[in-house]
This record gives structure tokens, C-alpha cells and sequence, in this order.
């Protein structure tokens, strides 16, 4: 299967990026900063929808446009052809030629698809030249930000609604084309378990589902002619709409084409409900369609639902047996974007150096950045996860030094994790000096693990209201290094 879900990019991602991160790069060129080696880190302050997780998702699009990154002669045509305040070229045709023979030789690590994390902690790393990782920054967050959305919102969906299938049917409604594709993608890796997107099928392997829409029952002379005819054009898919003029009375007509169709050999697939009050309307058609012998025929629901929309149908006893979620699903629904930062942490004149730390202060606590080379430390006990440790590999902690976290917004949350609690790291490498060393695993085993990771996590934290908020925090001595730059950042500030 294909992998890329941008199919309007051409063959180089390097102009999918922000001038500033070009006018940084000349900047670093004309200082002789150029390959320096830095510590780039992706990460994110604040869980979306007011949960506790966040489901990692837009890796292996990420690595596609990795692999792009370099620049082509049309690209630095058409950078030699912009102008500064002056009327002068932006850029030096030396440092274009620099561009032009640049290849990719970063480090890349990054958690896989599918892994539940939490504010702070790095899902991707760069470490390499200044001017490459600086490059990736937009490209990055373009790719992780959304996606990481998307599969959020989707395994939050398919929590509320269990062993419920969902489908995702939202490609109309989705920002774009190139949305529309990277949506359904993440959609699958949060939980959805097909997809009304025929072109995401082609390309990811996803199942195709769908049924006809209002327009058809209308481009017949009444509802039972419309769906005969559809039942004899898909005798074998045949799911029928029944709310384009009174539902309960297109179930009944519903029923009366079943009969039919078992005439034929064939079943009622089922029906679906796109209006109304699902809730009443379901339970009746459950009722007509299993006094009528179809017991097996399912109810799909739709209309402008989400995972709050879902929970409160089944609390009312709705009798829907599959989900049809769209705007909100493909959109982030009541929160447009992520909001992930991508951060310079470390830096360092040569391989053989020691890392300078980097701190970006804020008056706000959650905005102080984390200096190092980062990974987090998972810890499991009792079959669920304990609590996360973010720490600094060019400083690791000593193996029996306390398990302690620190909540990076407040030093005065600590949490101790026990010695017996397991323990893994969560980033795996992706690119060792600009060459791959990892293959993204088939989308269904991201599914998979959305799966399992959400599974590992106590109930607490992942209900919708008022959810737990999960132990993710620094390692002591990271905090300790962290709170000593802070000082010294505000005593330089003050003069």
C-alpha cells in the first residue's frame, strides 16, 4: 500500500515549510552555525477535548516527507527569485548552492503510531546539523499536529462506543483533499474501524463501507420503488436509508424489500437513521425489524455525532449498532488544532563536544521548555502504567537512584514510582545520519496498538468528564538541571 496521504506534493518537501525557517537557516549559514549539532524536540503542552491521552499518529507520513527533503533546481529557482525590502535577493547564490548539495544527515528518533502519550514528553526527536533539524520544523508539526488530533478524537469515539463498530464518514466535510486522506488514515490508527473514503481504502488498505444517500430515494417516484431498485442493484450490500420522509415508516418499507431480498437469498444488511431522535427511532426500528424476522439487520446512526453525542445515546438506551461519525471526527470537532511545538534543547560545535543545554523561558510555567536529549521511561505495575519519566540521555539517571517525577508546570507535584514497576523507553530510532533504520508497521498493527496502549491505562483516565490526569513528569535530576537554567536564564535577563 501506498503510504503518502499529500497527494498534491511533488517530489521535494523542502519549500513545505515557513520563510522564517529558511531565513534562520541563512542566518546559521552566514554565522558558520550551520553544522553545529542540535536537539530538536516535538512535543505538546495540554491533552485535546479536555482529556488526560493523546494518541501519536502521522509518523510514517513524516518519514515520507523526510525522504523528500531535499532541494531541487525548481525549488531554488524560485527561492533565487525572491526579493528583500530592497529589491535585493533574499538569499546569496552561495547559500543556495549550499542547499542544493545538502543531503539529509540527521538522527531521528520517535514513539510508533498508535502509543498514548502525554503533555511535555517528546514523540519525535532530531538530533543533528542546525540548519537540517531546523528545516524539518514545519513539515513536522504539520504532519504530527494533525494526525496526533485526529486519532485522539477517534479513540475517544470508539471508547464510548465499545464493541460498536464506527465508521469514519467524514472525507466531505474535512479540511481539503490532503485532509481529508491524513484524516481518515489517523482516524483508523485512533479506532474507526472503516471508512466512507474510497481513495484511503486504495492507499492505506482500510475497509470501504457506505449505503446510498437522500438524493437517491428522491430520483425515484416514492421510497419502496427507490429501494427495491437499490436492493436489486446491491443485493449483497443493501443498507437503506429510511429518514428521508418518515423514518419508522421507511423501516417498515425496509422490512418489506428484507423479504425480498431472502426471496432472492440475499438479507437486509440493515438501515440508517441520519435525523430525528436517534434514540426513540432506534429502539423502534429495533423493535419493527425484530418482530419482522431480521433480527441480524444493524442500525447505523449519523448526523453531526461525536464521542459526548454517543455517550449520551447509549445512557438513553439507543438500540444503534454502528457509528457514522463525521465533521467532528475529521475536523478535531470543538478543537481545531493540537497545538504541538517543536523546541531546540541542546546544542553542541561537534560530535565529540558536551551538550549546552537550551531553556526557552515564559511567564507561563507550562511554556518553559525542557533542555536535553530527551526520551521518556514508561513504568508499568500491576498490569497497568504507573506514571512517565521524562529524562535526559546525555545525563541518564543512575540505576538506583529514586523513581521519582516532577510535573514540569508545578515542582511542588511529585510522584514516586516503585522499584518493582517495569520499565520502558518509548522512542525508537527512525534515521541514523540521514538513513533509515526503521519500517512503520501495516496501519492495522497501529490500530492494534491504540488498542493496548488505551487498555493499559485505569479507567480514571480516560472517561470523558473531568478525567484523571495521568503521572508524566521529569526526572529529578533533569527537573534540578531545568530549575538551575531557569535561574540563571532570569538573574542574565534582570542584568
Amino acid at each position: 500500500m501506498h503510504s503518502s496521504t499529500s497527494p498534491r506534493l511533488c517530489s521535494s518537501s523542502a519549500l513545505l515549510t515557513d520563510l522564517y525557517e529558511l531565513t534562520m537557516a541563512y542566518g546559521y549559514w552566514k554565522n558558520g552555525l550551520v553544522d553545529h549539532e542540535a536537539v530538536f524536540q516535538v512535543s505538546f503542552r495540554t491533552a485535546p477535548f479536555h482529556g488526560s491521552y493523546t494518541v501519536a499518529a502521522g509518523l510514517a507520513d513524516a518519514m515520507q516527507l523526510i525522504e523528500q527533503f531535499q532541494f531541487t533546481g525548481d525549488d531554488l529557482a524560485y527561492l533565487d527569485s525572491l526579493r528583500d525590502d530592497r529589491g535585493e535577493p533574499l538569499f546569496a547564490r552561495a547559500f543556495l548552492d549550499y542547499l542544493a548539495a545538502m543531503r539529509f544527515a540527521c538522527d531521528v528518533d520517535a514513539v510508533p503510531e498508535g502509543t498514548a502519550v502525554f503533555p511535555h514528553e517528546p514523540l519525535l526527536r532530531v538530533v543533528g546539523p542546525l540548519a537540517q533539524a531546523q528545516m524539518l520544523e514545519t513539515f513536522l508539526l504539520n504532519t504530527l499536529n494533525f494526525q496526533t488530533l485526529i486519532a485522539t478524537k477517534a479513540a475517544r469515539i470508539c471508547l464510548v462506543a465499545g464493541a460498536d463498530p464506527v465508521i469514519e464518514f467524514g472525507l466531505r466535510r474535512a479540511q481539503g483533499v490532503d485532509g481529508g486522506i491524513a484524516a481518515t488514515r489517523a482516524a483508523f490508527i485512533g479506532g474507526c474501524d472503516s471508512t466512507s473514503n474510497v481513495l484511503a481504502g486504495k492507499l492505506f488498505g482500510i475497509p470501504v463501507k457506505g449505503t446510498h444517500a437522500h438524493s437517491w430515494v428522491l430520483a425515484f417516484p416514492d421510497e419502496p420503488s427507490a429501494f427495491r431498485a437499490y436492493a436489486e442493484a446491491m443485493p449483497g450490500n443493501c443498507l437503506l436509508l429510511v429518514d428521508t420522509f418518515d423514518s419508522l415508516r421507511g423501516v417498515h418499507e425496509a422490512v418489506e424489500i428484507g423479504r425480498w431480498l431472502r426471496e432472492q437469498g440475499h438479507e437486509l444488511a440493515g438501515i440508517r437513521l441520519d435525523s430525528g431522535d436517534l434514540a426513540y427511532l432506534s429502539v423502534e426500528a429495533r423493535r419493527i425489524l425484530d418482530e419482522a424476522g431480521f433480527p441480524r439487520a444493524v442500525i447505523v446512526a449519523s448526523n453531526d455525532l461525536d464521542e459526548h453525542v454517543i455517550a449520551s445515546l447509549k445512557q438513553q438506551g439507543a438500540a444503534i449498532s454502528v457509528w457514522g461519525v463525521g465533521t467532528r471526527l475529521v475536523t478535531g470537532g470543538d478543537q481545531p488544532a493540537l497545538g504541538g511545538v517543536y523546541k531546540l534543547s541542546a546544542l553542541r560545535r561537534s560530535a565529540d563536544a558536551p551538550w549546552e543545554h537550551k531553556l526557552k523561558l515564559s511567564e507561563q510555567p507550562a511554556k518553559i521548555s525542557i533542555p536535553g536529549v530527551l526520551n521518556v521511561r514508561r513504568f508499568r505495575q500491576a498490569g497497568v502504567w504507573a506514571g512517565d519519566m521524562i529524562y535526559d540521555e546525555a545525563s541518564p539517571p543512575a540505576a538506583d537512584a529514586p523513581r521519582v517525577l516532577v510535573d514540569p508546570a508545578n515542582e511542588l507535584r511529585h510522584k514516586t514510582i516503585p522499584a518493582e514497576a517495569v520499565a520502558e523507553d518509548l522512542l525508537v530510532p527512525i534515521y541514523r545520519r540521514g538513513r533509515r533504520v526503521y519500517a512503520p508497521p501495516p496501519l492495522t498493527a497501529s490500530r492494534e496498538r491504540t488498542r493496548a496502549q488505551l487498555a493499559m491505562l485505569h479507567p480514571g483516565h480516560t472517561r470523558l468528564l473531568n478525567p484523571h490526569e495521568y503521572p508524566a513528569g521529569l526526572e529529578l535530576g533533569l527537573h534540578e538541571r531545568r530549575a538551575q537554567l531557569m535561574r540563571q536564564a532570569r538573574t542574565s535577563a534582570r542584568g
